[in-house]
């Protein structure tokens, strides 16, 4: 197999589509995937001699050990890569082109209710450096939606306390103003001169990043994952959480309680409107609200 060729598609996808170092990533386990199938069952030893025997296949393998979600992103990543080669007179055909993936029900965004993020919010509640910085990015990641990407790579020139705006670097390399409240102005503010600031004096940091660990060091998304998971076990809550959730949690609250829906994709920083359609679904408490207020026998 032409391993060079995925070398050109890595760097196109940098270079030209500016895709994250995680996507890229993906991209690459998921050619590597096909590839190593490819030789393990014998099979064709050209990009070029990829053929209908080869995808069918493929897809029965995946079908018996993978997710349809994972198997989604999988054939994506090959449709790509052989329009690239296509589009580079490598290949004249993708032989994925046609792929009709067995229909399965789309699952909606998992999130919080607002009964469960109190609860989040009271376990960030207290006096220590830790807490007050828990308490500040909590309030961050559900006050605005932010990916956690953009949580870690937020500056503090981006971040306008007085206003109460943030400007968050976006996927794609876009950029996008997103407002947040008084909890989340009162939390940073507290979490800049009581927690940072000391920290970054004590271990003689110089960086701009706005989150740090108790060293003073930029926080990673991995740091983010563990704070949130540890905040869950100072809850009453017993569940698990991942910074995504909060980010769904942030829309549908606001769908819930009557935003438009493109203003919520303003605030998501989502290219196409129908990737926000996901959140149109509604909560129990919204039904059952509704049903009061406009049924003529609730």
């Amino acid at each position: 197999m032409e391993l060079t060729w995925i070398e050109e598609f890595k760097k196109y996808l940098l270079i030209e589509k500016q895709y994250s170092d995680e996507t890229l990533k993906a991209y690459s386990e998921d050619l590597q995937h096909f590839v190593d199938f490819i030789d393990e069952t014998g099979g064709a030893k050209s990009f070029k001699e990829i053929g209908s025997n080869d995808v069918h296949a493929y897809m029965s393998y995946l079908y018996d050990r993978y997710e349809m979600t994972s198997i989604s992103r999988m054939i994506s990543s090959l449709r790509a890569f052989y329009n690239f080669l296509i589009k580079n007179e490598l290949t004249d055909e993708n032989p994925f082109a046609y792929v009709q993936l067995k229909r399965h029900p789309r699952s909606l965004p998992r999130f919080f209710y607002e009964k469960e993020m109190t609860a989040l919010f009271e376990a960030t509640e207290g006096d220590t450096q830790m807490l007050i910085r828990d308490r500040a990015l909590l309030e961050s990641l559900y006050g605005t939606g932010m990916r956690v990407s953009e949580c870690t790579g937020l500056k503090m020139e981006n971040v306008d306390l007085t206003n109460k705006k943030m400007l968050l670097h976006g996927k794609g390399d876009k950029d996008r103003l997103v407002p947040f409240g008084s909890y989340c102005q009162e939390a940073l503010q507290r979490y800049f001169e009581q927690t940072r600031t000391p920290l970054m004096e004590k271990y003689h940091r110089d960086h701009d990043l706005v989150f740090v660990n108790h060293y003073g060091n930029p926080l990673t998304p991995a740091g983010v994952a563990y704070i949130l998971k540890q905040i869950v076990k100072r809850s009453s809550l017993h569940t698990s959480i991942h910074p995504h959730e909060l980010r769904h949690t942030f829309a549908t609250h606001l769908m819930s309680n009557g935003a438009d829906l493109r203003a919520v994709q303003e605030l998501l920083g989502h290219s196409s409107l129908s990737t926000t359609q996901i959140y149109t679904h509604v909560t129990p408490e919204h039904l059952q609200r509704d049903y009061r207020k406009f049924f003529p026998r609730a």
